[in-house]
C-alpha cells in the first residue's frame, strides 16, 4: 500500500480513497468482518482490547473493523476527529444524549424534531429525572432564555423534518460554548455534503445513515461524530445500550456513501425544480424548501448549507382529503416512510404523525391536514414534475 495523505484532495475524492489502508492485501472492495469476537495474543493484549475505547478487534458490541471503516469516512466528511457508527439514527442520538445528561440536569430542545427525538425529550428523559425545555428553533432569543445553570445539553435539528424550518447553528453553538454546554445536531436532512455543523461550532453531529448516507432504502444505521474524547464517552454508553451497527449494514453504508456527492447533486436538482414548479401551481398553497427565495430563512440556508437537498413539503388544497387524493394518484413516488434514497417517496404527515403523537404536539410541529412531505429521489426531473402535475389534477 502506498503511504501518502489524502488531505490534499477534495471530499468527493477522499470519500472514495481515504480508507484504503484499512484493508489488508490488495482488495479494492472493502471486506466484511462478520466475526462477533476476536482472539488475543496474550492476557495483556486481551485487557487492552477489552478496555480501549473504539477498539474494533475485541467483541462486536465494542466495535468491528467494517464499522470502523465507515465511521472514519463519515468523520472525515464532517470534519470531526472521530465517529461512532450505530445501529440506527436514534441509537446514535440516544447514546450521545445519555452520555451528556444525568438525573437533575436540564436540556434545551426544539419544539420541532424528528418524531422519535421528540419522544425522547418529552416522554423518556423526564422519566429519568432530566428536565427539558422546548423552544421555537427560529428564535435564538428563546434558546438563550431557556438556558439555566443546570443546562448540560442543547439538541437541534436543521432543516427539520417535515416543515423544513432551519436553526442558526453558529448562533446556538456560540451561546452554548460560552456557557460550557454541549450541543448535538441532527444533520440527516442536510447531509455532510450540504452542511458541516462542527465547522460552525457544534460539538456532536448525528445522522440517520439509513437515509442519504446509505441512499438505497436497504439498511438501518446511524452515526455520531465529534471530538475524540467525547466520542469515546459516547462509545462507552453505546456498549451498554447495545446500539452498534451490524457489519453488513456498515458495509452497505460504505458502498452507499461513495456516491453521496453525486446523489446529493441530483437530489438537490430535483428538490429545487419541484419546489419551483409547485410554488406556481394553483392547487398548492405553500411550499417549504430552503432553496426557494420565498423561504423565510433562505438567507440563513445560503450561509450554512452548500446544497438544499431533496426533501420538501407542501400544502395541497382540500385539506386531508386533498392530500389523500393527491398521494393515491401518484405513479412514481410511493407512499412510504423514510427519505434520502434513490427512489422518490411521499408521506401524509397528518396521517402518520397523528397516530403516534398527541394532537397538541402535532400542531406545534406545524403539521397541517393537507401537508405532504416529499423526498425527491434521483429520477429524471421532467418525469417527476409530470407525475406531480397529473396527480394534482385529481385534487
Amino acid at each position: 500500500m502506498r503511504n501518502f495523505s489524502f488531505d490534499e484532495f477534495g471530499p468527493g475524492t477522499r470519500i472514495l480513497h481515504l480508507d484504503r489502508d484499512m484493508d489488508p492485501g490488495t482488495a479494492v472492495g472493502p471486506a466484511i468482518y462478520q466475526s462477533v469476537t476476536h482472539y488475543a495474543e496474550s492476557g495483556e493484549d486481551f485487557v487492552v482490547k477489552s478496555t480501549e475505547p473504539l477498539n474494533d478487534q475485541f467483541y462486536a458490541r465494542h466495535g468491528n473493523p467494517t464499522t470502523s471503516r465507515i465511521a472514519r469516512v463519515i468523520a472525515d466528511l464532517e470534519g470531526a476527529e472521530a465517529a461512532l457508527f450505530a445501529s440506527s439514527g436514534m441509537g446514535a442520538i440516544t447514546a450521545a444524549a445519555l452520555t451528556v445528561v444525568s438525573a437533575g440536569d436540564h436540556v434545551v430542545a426544539q419544539t420541532s424534531h424528528y418524531i422519535h427525538t421528540t419522544k425522547l425529550v418529552t416522554q423518556y428523559m423526564p422519566r429519568f429525572g432530566v428536565n427539558v425545555t422546548q423552544v421555537d428553533q427560529r428564535d435564538i432569543g428563546a434558546f438563550e432564555a431557556a438556558i439555566r445553570p443546570d443546562t448540560k445539553l442543547i439538541i437541534v435539528e436543521t432543516p427539520v423534518n417535515p416543515t423544513m424550518v432551519l436553526t442558526d447553528l453558529k448562533a446556538v453553538a456560540d451561546l452554548a460554548r460560552a456557557r460550557g454546554i454541549i450541543t448535538l445536531c441532527d444533520n440527516t436532512v442536510a447531509t455532510p455534503i450540504g452542511s458541516n455543523p462542527i465547522a460552525l461550532g457544534i460539538d456532536l453531529v448525528a445522522h440517520s445513515a439509513t437515509k442519504y448516507i446509505g441512499g438505497h432504502h436497504d439498511l438501518l444505521a446511524g452515526v455520531v461524530c465529534g471530538r475524540r474524547p467525547l466520542i469515546e464517552k459516547v462509545w462507552d454508553t453505546s456498549t451498554i445500550l447495545g446500539a452498534i451497527a451490524a457489519p453488513f449494514n456498515s458495509w452497505l453504508a460504505l458502498r452507499g456513501i461513495r456516491t453521496l456527492p453525486l446523489r446529493m447533486e441530483r437530489h438537490s436538482q430535483n428538490g429545487q425544480a419541484i419546489a419551483e414548479f409547485l410554488e406556481k401551481h394553483p392547487k398548492i398553497t405553500k411550499v417549504n424548501y430552503p432553496g426557494l427565495p420565498s423561504h423565510p430563512q433562505h438567507e440563513l440556508a445560503k450561509r450554512q448549507m452548500r446544497c438544499f437537498g431533496g426533501l420538501l413539503s407542501y400544502e395541497v388544497k382540500g385539506g386531508y382529503e386533498g392530500g389523500r387524493r393527491f398521494i393515491q394518484n401518484l405513479k412514481l413516488p410511493v407512499n412510504a416512510g423514510s427519505l434520502g434514497g434513490i427512489d422518490s417517496l411521499v408521506i401524509h404527515p397528518s396521517a402518520m404523525w397523528g397516530g403516534r403523537l398527541p394532537p397538541e404536539v402535532v400542531e406545534k410541529q406545524g403539521i397541517t391536514p393537507g401537508l405532504i412531505r416529499m423526498a425527491a429521489g434521483i429520477e429524471e426531473t421532467a418525469d417527476l414534475i409530470s407525475d406531480l402535475s397529473q396527480a394534482l389534477e385529481h385534487v
